[in-house]
């Protein structure tokens, strides 16, 4: 079992270039940062875990260039957005800023990616864009993105994403970027084994075929419909984002073939660095367990 970290990637937390070596250092296989450029202040989206909105989802800095400071500090660690909110971008912006990391980091960059759940967040970058169509204008920026980073010269003629003839550099180190993606509700699993060349979604938010909470159930869902869309859903690799440290949990995980799990700290309030060491102390040490 492969064990990825997620930060909160807070300006006055523990730095990700220190992040980055640590983990890589402890045997962790990936750091993962997350993404919100802004909380909107008049905010009427509910916090989908309920209660009031955790501090740090108002801190966050920029994913891409905190992997940068991440990728430098390390040689072997895979780095990835958890998630990036593909809207909240321009199309052709990304298309480079992601190359770039990619490039300069040697290939190790995955795009973790996501429709967000802020309603006022995204209406601030995408006022043409209705909440309501954020899946599909989803496929439709993968399949955008995916012609950007492989065509000497190329274009795209969407709903939402256009562009014409353009060359678009850099291009990446293995000649596309790895696509992860993390919905799991009922739409957002079919986009998932459709396209995505990894599936990555919360553990809490898998639900099986009749809509309950059901981590085997929904791997047995998501196997099913990739093969129904033409895919060998063993070539797609399954990372399950986990809230809380039990091993009993993360085993069974290991039984179902799940690849990686992904850790959290243990609030989304704000932490220090010695706060963060110290939790990374308790988790390195199932870290070890698992792969002995």
């Amino acid at each position: 079992m492969k064990f990825g970290y997620l930060s909160q990637n807070d300006a006055n937390g523990i730095s990700p270039a220190l992040l980055a070596s640590e983990l890589e250092e402890r045997g962790f296989d990936s750091i993962w940062l997350p993404e919100h450029s802004h909380i909107p202040a008049d905010r009427t989206t509910p916090y989908p875990a309920g209660g009031e909105l955790p501090e740090g989802y108002y801190r966050m800095m920029d994913p891409l260039i905190s992997l940068m400071a991440s990728a430098s500090a390390t040689t072997d660690l895979l780095l990835y957005t958890g998630i990036c909110l593909i809207h909240e971008h321009d199309l052709l912006d990304l298309a480079c800023a992601t190359a770039t990391l990619d490039v300069l980091s040697s290939g190790r960059f995955r795009l973790g990616i996501g429709v967000g759940w802020n309603e006022e967040e995204l209406a601030n970058h995408r006022p043409d864009l209705p909440f309501k169509m954020r899946y599909s204008a989803m496929r439709e920026r993968v399949a955008a993105l995916r012609v950007a980073w492989s065509e000497e010269t190329s274009s795209f003629d969407g709903r939402w994403d256009r562009f014409t003839e353009s060359y678009v550099y850099p291009t990446p180190t293995n000649g596309s970027i790895p696509v992860s993606l993390g919905n799991a509700g009922p739409v957002g699993i079919k986009h998932a084994a459709e396209y995505a060349d990894e599936w990555c979604p919360i553990d809490a938010s898998m639900l099986n075929v009749s809509g309950k909470p059901d981590v085997p159930g929904a791997i047995t869902l998501f196997r099913q419909l990739a093969e129904d869309a033409g895919r060998n859903p063993d070539d797609i690799p399954i990372t399950i984002h986990s809230f809380g440290v039990n091993e009993k949990r993360f085993a069974s995980y290991v039984d179902l073939g799940v690849e990686r799990i992904v850790t959290f700290p243990p609030t989304m309030n704000l932490m220090s660095t010695d706060e963060t060491l110290r939790h990374l102390d308790v988790l390195t040490e199932i870290v070890q367990k698992f792969a002995d």
